[in-house]
């Protein structure tokens, strides 16, 4: 198949890797498998010739992606865009704490993010055309001209593209709900445990990077004092630093940090725990809980952004800000038998090789692949 295509993403892909760099990775993997030639691109506005359309990543990160996608049109490429949209209203209303809540609280979920724009310019030296672009432009306004200009969206589920239509009042687009995803061939049940973990066996585990609105300060209070053992895998996020140190004062003895772990080594822990807690305030859907529930774990999770879109009843909910629920979902799950349905849905459904095929179906609407 001599289909060529750009991936695009956000500027900080690479130096702040997250959910979204791990799908675009992966995507570009099996979807290179089925014969289409993928190349990376991280500029904003990039000489397109060549290829045969842009696949861009992110729709929460306007200050790139417009651009991304002017550019394109520009060029008389199709775009596809893998959405990843979820705002965080809630827990910066809720729960950022600080002045930034107080500020928060008073403003819209577009002025929010219009606000992070800045702070990243300011304080995370992320000031570039697109920023100008953002901040003449506001932030609700350059999410919808994006939409107005995708060819086919590319959503993790079909509440997530729900949130889009009504957000930016779409009117019949386009669109293939690409599920995320966990890889088959390194997530089995034959992993080999090394004698360094063994110990963690039958430990709660929650795999995440280590910032507020994952909700880990929660999970230390809500298993302060309990007989399980609690291992949090994950650095700080980028300007999350004191609300580590601030875990780190909180947590027992019974609380474990590691900082990093291979995917070979994560796969482990997923094997050796009797539960994974991902109690965040948005989550679409969490790749890690994917990746634990494969392994055989119980799921803990909140039912914000797409979570029940993919576990429907074989997880644990419970409300980030509350500790007891936090605490009750988490006895229950730890009692309950290993849930064979969710790892059966996982294996048939979320896998890479079925995400790169309905990605491929996504391009069949935009592409002419008979020439």
């Amino acid at each position: 198949m001599s289909i060529k295509i750009l991936f695009q993403s956000r500027k900080s892909l690479f130096e702040a890797p997250g959910g979204d760099t791990i799908q675009l990775h992966k995507t570009k993997e099996y979807l290179e498998k089925l014969g289409l030639q993928i190349d990376i691109s991280i500029e904003l506005e990039p000489d397109l010739s060549g290829y045969d359309m842009v696949h861009i990543f992110n729709l929460m990160r306007g200050q790139e992606t417009l651009l991304q996608v002017l550019n394109a049109k520009k060029q008389n490429k199709k775009v596809a865009l893998s959405t990843i949209y979820g705002l965080y209203t809630e827990f910066d209303k809720k729960a950022r704490g600080g002045k930034a809540q107080k500020i928060f609280k008073y403003l819209n979920p577009y002025q929010i993010e219009y606000v992070k724009v800045i702070a990243r310019a300011v304080f995370g030296n992320e000031f570039h055309l697109g920023t100008i672009s953002v901040l003449f432009r506001g932030y609700y306004k350059t999410l919808k001209k994006i939409c107005e200009h995708v060819d086919v969206f590319l959503p993790n589920s079909n509440t997530e593209m729900d949130r889009i239509i009504r957000d930016f009042k779409l009117q019949s687009p386009k669109f293939v709900n690409v599920p995320n995803a966990v890889d088959v061939a390194l997530f089995k049940d034959d992993v080999v445990i090394s004698e360094k973990y063994a110990h963690l066996e039958g430990c709660v585990l929650s795999a995440a990077r280590i910032e507020g609105r994952k909700c880990q300060l929660e999970l230390v209070q809500a298993l302060k004092g309990s007989p399980y053992k609690l291992v949090l895998v994950g650095k700080a996020a980028k300007y999350h630093q004191k609300y580590y140190d601030l875990i780190k004062e909180e947590a027992g003895d019974n609380v474990v940090f590691i900082e990093h772990l291979t995917q070979e080594e994560l796969v482990q822990l997923y094997k050796l725990s009797k539960v994974h807690a991902l109690v965040s305030w948005m989550e679409t859907p969490g790749l890690s809980s994917l990746e634990a529930g494969i392994m055989g774990a119980n799921v803990v999770i909140t039912d914000k952004g797409d979570t029940r879109a993919y576990f429907e009843d074989m997880a644990f909910y419970c409300e980030p800000d509350d500790v007891q629920s936090i605490r009750n979902a988490i006895d229950k799950a730890y009692a309950a038998a290993p849930n064979a349905e969710l790892k059966k849905k996982i294996i048939e459904n979320y896998t890479w090789e079925n995400t790169a095929k309905a990605t491929l179906a996504g391009y069949k609407m935009i592409l002419d692949f008979n020439n």
